[in-house]
């Protein structure tokens, strides 16, 4: 390992960006006069918000040798995430993303990722293996399966891990990335085999395995030989299940400013629960209102929650 003697506590892998949100809230991109610029993609807003809890973690990722790519750099490391697998991609720019905020459940998103995003120009040859296999939990996202080099290196990372606990695939399913669904859930069911926990919500379900019932779902990701589906229900809170216990438990409600980073929020929160070694029914509440907390806030990245602050809220439900 480059990092030391310690492993990492979490090690993600996917898609950087930088997150160009609009400061005026209901309207459209066409109107917005003041923007704000904020680290993100998804894989690496797990990783910060892992940091948040004080955990040691890290995103293999890539740039492009530009002015954002180096802002990704200085904001990783001030938001105490590991950059030492992040490198740039010569002639490919690093992708921006905009979105328009239309409270309490409309938030379309315009990424910018052509003519290829760095983050997809992951090769295997590039990968720390030792790292990979030595870290505690290792997450990864279905939309680093969509092309090519980045597909191969997942697959590589997953076979050195070899099937280890806390090997975690979000699936995480936006519809732009791929050629076609179908091929999206052929190439989920390759990732499915190598993984043991897989978090999605019910339509990423439908894509994965052709349920959208949330028993249904959770009981086909554990046929594909997985320990824990977690199927999140939005406004019905969130459901997990492993091959002897099914929990149940019910969403913690906010004033919704943008629902971008709950998603996030809830991965980075569920790794530090499963590090905890805590109840599944206490890493899912923890986990919920870590992300509700995340979706009354603007920004991703640099909206994550405490441990304090979830624990108060927490405390305040009992």
């Amino acid at each position: 390992m480059t990092n030391g003697n310690a492993p990492f506590d979490v090690i993600t892998i996917g898609r950087v960006g930088v997150d160009i949100y609009p400061l005026q809230i209901g309207v459209g991109l066409e109107d917005v006069t003041s923007f704000g610029k904020f680290l993100g993609g998804s894989a690496t807003n797990v990783a910060v918000a892992a940091a948040k809890y004080g955990l040691k973690s890290a995103v293999i990722t890539r740039t492009g040798n530009d002015p954002f790519g180096k802002y990704i750099h200085k904001e990783l490391l001030r938001l105490g995430v590991s950059d030492e697998f992040v490198s740039p991609v010569e002639g490919l720019p690093t992708p921006v993303v905009f979105c328009e905020i239309f409270p309490p459940d409309d938030f379309p998103l315009y990424f910018y990722r052509e003519p290829k995003a760095p983050d997809l120009v992951i090769n295997q040859n590039e990968l720390d293996l030792d790292a990979i296999l030595h870290a505690k939990v290792y997450w990864s996202t279905v939309t680093g399966l969509s092309q090519e080099p980045s597909r191969t290196a997942h697959h590589v990372a997953w076979d050195a891990r070899g099937r280890k606990n806390h090997t975690i695939l979000d699936l995480d399913y936006r519809p732009m990335f791929w050629t076609s669904p179908e091929l999206a859930t052929e190439q989920v069911a390759r990732a499915l085999d190598k993984v043991t926990i897989a978090i999605g919500n019910k339509e990423e379900c439908q894509v994965a395995v052709g349920e959208t019932e949330p028993m249904r779902a959770a009981d086909a990701l554990l046929e594909r030989g997985l320990e824990l589906a977690v199927v999140k229900q939005g406004p019905k809170g969130v459901l997990a299940k492993t091959r002897t216990e099914t929990v149940e438990v019910p969403p913690y409600f906010v004033d919704v400013i943008n629902g971008l980073g709950a998603g996030d929020s809830f991965g980075g929160a569920f790794c530090y629960g499963l590090l905890q070694e805590w109840p599944l029914e206490r890493i899912l509440r923890f986990a919920n209102v870590a992300g509700a907390i995340v979706a009354s806030r603007l920004e991703c990245s640099t909206a994550m929650p405490s441990f304090e602050e979830v624990e108060e809220i927490l405390k305040g439900m009992k």
